[in-house]
């Protein structure tokens, strides 16, 4: 092994076990990430969560991630704990040779950057799997092969190109979504192919090469209503033009002007709803006799509720609903989900120490495995922190003068 990169997989293992009582799934996984934003940071998080050991290559200077304004400025905490930094100029030949090696020693490789660059540095799915044949390699694109492929793609550009953006806002207002769904999903769908990979890799010795397009996903996630077009031969209208299967399944501003949510799906469900309301008289009219029946006179019977629910305190009314088995929901903002109580009880945000030394609320994974949610084994990484680690023999950052 090159003594540029001096490791000791037993002690790392050992070093991370102190924060996690139980060995993880991924544990003894390396993964190597060239990524930045959102989509690749995602893939090498899930699996970072999941115990893989990922090592994240920064630039000179750190991931400029790392200081985006505005919307942009949770991106790197958000996506990127449980992770080891390394900065590295691959732009120089030292630090794509140092890049090489790091590679040599991992079991899967990482990247979101444009079409091209990385075959440009040699540090392509080709190349490297040559030297490497076990080498997992998983590109996030926008596109798949195909006419678009060397395309740029941004989220927004996919929800616009992918249905999702038709398919949210009013009619001739095609609206983004309020998060980067695709971005996300698409790391998601990254890490699902990374496992499937390793499992398929137990048995033919070999890895391969995945990829993980933001327009196919986002196409994905708008393929029932494509289904709905095959199957009807109708255009699905936006969601707030649709034309409901339920009579009772919008947002009601109550007392105090505070919003919302009520669906009442079955038949049993208004009728509840009537109960809880103390307005049982209206299970009685003909018009509201039945689902269909109500569907027919949605806008009035949304009207009449309407009224009724202005003179309801919501967090009275809440716990009524709740007792009664009334699907509901108040209209909360992401500050406020903050201080969540269901949230906080189930593990599901908790504190990470973050590069400045601070602590700071992160939110974990969305699942339970054996009755535990993977969580936070290590602070979020300064920029470079662990090239001493990886590169003990180099004064600096390789490829940097």
């Amino acid at each position: 092994m090159n003594t540029a990169l001096q490791y000791d997989t037993e002690h790392d293992t050992e070093h991370d076990s102190e924060h996690d009582s139980e060995r993880l799934p991924l544990a003894g996984i390396r993964v190597v990430e060239f990524t930045h934003m959102v989509m690749g940071p995602t893939c090498g998080m899930i699996l970072a969560d999941l115990g893989a050991e990922v090592i994240k290559v920064e630039p000179p200077g750190g991931d400029k991630t790392r200081n985006l304004p505005g919307l942009g400025i949770g991106f790197f905490r958000a996506f990127n704990r449980n992770k080891k930094s390394v900065v590295l100029d691959i732009t120089t030949d030292e630090g794509r040779a140092a890049a090489v090696e790091l590679v040599s020693q991992c079991d899967v490789l990482l990247e979101n950057f444009r079409p091209g660059l990385m075959q440009k540095l040699g540090l392509d799915y080709e190349t490297l799997s040559a030297k490497h044949p076990r080498l997992i390699y998983v590109s996030h694109k926008g596109f798949l092969p195909g006419p678009y492929e060397n395309r740029l793609a941004l989220d927004e550009v996919v929800q616009m190109m992918g249905g999702l953006s038709y398919m949210t806002g009013p009619k001739g207002r095609p609206l983004r979504a309020g998060t980067s769904v695709n971005d996300i999903m698409g790391g998601m769908f990254g890490a699902i192919g990374v496992l499937a990979a390793l499992r398929e890799r137990d048995s033919t010795g070999r890895g391969q090469e995945i990829q993980s397009a933001l327009f196919e996903n986002c196409v994905f996630l708008a393929s029932q209503h494509m289904q709905q077009f095959a199957m009807t031969g109708e255009v699905p209208p936006p969601m707030p033009s649709r034309v409901s299967a339920w009579s009772v399944y919008d947002v009601f501003t109550l007392a105090g002007g505070e919003q919302l949510f009520i669906g009442a799906v079955s038949d049993k469900q208004f009728v509840t709803l009537c109960k809880v309301l103390e307005h049982p008289e209206l299970t009685q009219r003909p018009e509201y006799a039945d689902n269909a029946s109500r569907v027919a006179v949605r806008p009035r019977l949304l009207e009449e509720l309407g009224v009724i629910l202005k003179g309801h305190d919501p967090a009275e009314l809440a716990p009524k609903l709740e007792a009664a088995g009334i699907p509901y929901a108040p209209i909360m903002r992401p500050d406020q989900l903050l201080d969540d109580p269901h949230l906080q009880a189930s593990g599901g945000l908790v504190p990470m120490q973050v590069d400045d030394g601070s602590t700071a609320p992160t939110v974990l994974l969305p699942l339970l495995m054996g009755g535990r949610r993977p969580g936070v084994r290590r602070p979020l990484p300064k920029a470079g922190e662990h090239n001493a680690e990886f590169f003990p023999q180099s004064s600096g950052t390789p490829g940097q003068a």
